[in-house]
C-alpha cells in the first residue's frame, strides 16, 4: 500500500553519513541519520539530536588538529602527554567525518535552529547551485485526520553500508574517497499508530508507532499511503512486557540448556506534524500543505 508513497517521499529524503574513530585507533566506525527537504531554499528537517550529532563534529576534528600539530615530531612518551592535556584516550572519539549524501553540489555553511523543548531541528544548507531533490513534501493540512489505529509508514537510512572512505596513515586521519559505495539502500518501515504523547501541560507532540524506528531513520518522514507527511521518527522506546523466562529448560540442538529471557516491546515515537508546521511558520519557512 506504501509502494507509490514511498517513491514519492524518496525523492526529497536524504541520508547523512558519518565515519568516526577513537583515539589511537585505526578502525573508522560508520554512522548514519535522515533528513528531508521541505523547499527548494535548501531547509531540511531532522531531529534535535541528529544536527547536535552532526555540529559536535567541528569541536571534534579541532581537537584532533590540535592534537597533530603539538605532537609533531615528539617522542611517544611526550604525545601522551598532549593527549592527556586535551583529555584525549581511546575512550573518546577524536576523529569525525559527515557528508550528505545526494542533498546538494556543494556546501558553503550549515545553519541549525533547535526546537526548544521537542526533538526537532531546522536545518538550512547553504551555497548550492544545485539541490539534488525531485520533489517536496506535503504536511497533513488537518492536524486531527491522524487517529490510533492508523497504518503509516517511515523512511530512512538505518543500515550504513557505504564504502567510500579510508584512514590515510601518512596524514593520520580519515577522509572521503571517490571509489567505494557511496550510498546506503533506503529503508522504510511500516507500523500502527497506537497512542499520542503529551507534555506536562497537556500538547500533543508526537505520535507512538506499534514498531520501532530503527537506528539511521532518526530524521527520517513519517507518511501515509499518499506520501502525505503525517510526523518524524524520533527515537525508540522499550517497554518491559513481564513476560519474563528464568532458569527455563529446553533442548536446543541434542542438548539440555537453562536460558532466561526478559521480554520488551520497542514502539517508535515520532514528531507530530502539528509541532513541525508550527515551528517552520515560526521560522518563515515555506512548506506545502496537503
Amino acid at each position: 500500500m506504501f509502494v507509490k508513497a514511498i517513491q514519492e517521499v524518496a525523492g526529497f529524503t536524504r541520508a547523512i553519513h558519518s565515519i568516526s574513530r577513537n583515539f589511537g585507533s585505526q578502525k573508522a566506525e560508520r554512522g548514519a541519520a535522515t533528513l528531508f527537504f521541505v523547499n527548494e531554499e535548501g531547509w531540511a528537517l531532522t531531529c534535535k539530536h541528529v544536527a547536535q550529532w552532526i555540529a559536535q563534529a567541528d569541536a571534534i576534528n579541532k581537537k584532533f588538529h590540535q592534537y597533530l600539530s603539538e605532537s609533531s615530531g615528539l617522542s611517544a612518551q611526550l604525545s601522551k602527554t598532549v593527549a592527556k592535556k586535551l583529555g584525549l584516550d581511546e575512550s573518546k572519539t577524536a576523529e569525525m567525518r559527515i557528508t550528505f549524501v545526494d542533498c546538494v553540489d556543494k556546501i558553503s555553511n550549515i545553519r541549525f535552529l533547535h526546537h526548544p523543548e521537542y526533538d526537532l531541528a531546522l536545518v538550512k544548507i547553504e551555497g548550492f547551485e544545485k539541490l539534488g531533490v525531485t520533489n517536496f513534501p506535503k504536511f497533513l493540512k488537518d492536524d486531527q485526520a491522524t487517529q490510533p489505529g492508523q497504518l503509516l509508514c517511515r523512511l530512512g537510512f538505518p543500515f550504513p553500508e557505504f564504502s567510500n572512505f579510508q584512514l590515510n596513515l601518512e596524514k593520520n586521519q580519515l577522509e572521503w574517497i571517490q571509489g567505494g559505495q557511496a550510498r546506503s539502500p533506503r529503508f522504510p518501515l511500516e507500523g500502527m499508530v497506537t497512542r499520542f504523547l503529551g507534555d506536562q501541560k497537556g500538547k500533543i507532540y508526537g505520535i507512538e508507532m506499534s514498531t520501532p524506528g530503527l537506528r539511521g531513520q532518526s530524521g527520517g518522514p513519517m507518511f501515509d499511503a499518499e506520501g502525505t507527511i503525517i510526523g518524524m521518527q524520533s527515537r525508540t522506546k522499550h517497554l518491559h512486557l513481564g513476560f519474563d523466562i528464568e532458569d527455563k529448560e529446553i533442548m536446543a540442538h541434542g542438548k539440555l540448556k537453562k536460558v532466561n529471557d526478559y521480554a520488551f516491546i520497542h514502539l517508535g515515537e515520532c514528531i507530530h506534524v502539528s509541532v513541525m508546521k508550527e515551528f517552520m511558520n515560526q521560522h518563515g519557512v515555506k512548506f506545502q500543505l496537503a
